[in-house]
């Protein structure tokens, strides 16, 4: 079975990453774990041009960093949790909900894994749900982790 587990960091990525470290998978299992870098848009203001390009050098080298650190942290759970799971991560370039769908396509996923934020039906208009997205859009099935309620 060939999963793919999109993870962000955050406390709702972390929850899916434990449901997956704590399930079962046939023999021969393998997750693929990524998490995307959004390409930063500036517009040129008042700082000379050299400026603008160090802090987006510096924007871009932090979110390469948190994103490498990210996945770091998934590998070494499922590494301790669920070892007899293959691993492979990435970092991929893109918004989050066209480069979970492509990669699902890509490797022939049969399961995508991610967590839900939880946003209530306003937010989820005026910014999106990537979650949401899969589910509609992923050519597998998806499972879509929430937090349980306490």
């Amino acid at each position: 079975m060939k999963l793919l587990f999109a993870t962000d960091g955050s406390a709702h990525s972390k929850i899916a990453l434990e449901e997956i470290a704590n399930s079962l998978y046939p023999p021969g299992s393998s997750v693929h774990i990524i998490t995307t870098i959004d390409n930063i848009v500036f517009t040129p203001g008042n700082a000379p041009m050299g400026a603008m390009n160090e802090y987006y050098a510096e924007a871009q080298r932090v979110a390469m960093s948190k994103a490498m650190e990210n996945l770091e942290n998934a590998e070494k759970v499922l590494q301790m949790k669920n070892s007899a799971l293959a691993i492979t991560t990435a970092i991929v370039n893109g918004t989050p909900k066209s480069v979970i769908l492509e990669e699902a396509e890509k490797l022939g996923t049969d399961l995508i894994i991610l967590g839900s934020h939880g946003y209530g039906a306003v937010t989820r208009f005026l910014l999106g749900s990537v979650s949401q997205a899969v589910a509609l859009h992923a050519p597998c099935s998806v499972l879509i982790v929430r937090e349980k309620k306490t």
